[in-house]
């Protein structure tokens, strides 16, 4: 747990403020996959706009993430 810190430290002195609205943007999708409150009518357009926003937010955000938490450390 304690090296989940570390690299979330790490991941947010490298992150910039675009890739904070990435993951605003991510969490705020997938939130709304978790519980949508729509009619039924209009349940599946909203599951897809939020399926999509989650996943071209998440893909960046992993793929520096993992550059991160495989970056050899400056010691």
């Amino acid at each position: 747990m304690k090296n989940l810190f570390c690299y979330a430290d790490k991941y947010l002195q490298k992150s910039s403020w675009k890739d904070l609205a990435l993951l605003k943007f991510c969490l705020f999708s997938i939130g709304i996959l978790a519980g949508m409150q729509v009619p039924e009518k209009h349940k599946k357009r909203v599951g897809l706009l939020a399926f999509f926003v989650f996943l071209v937010t998440y893909v960046p955000l992993m793929k520096k993430f993992v550059g991160v938490v495989t970056e050899k450390s400056e010691s």
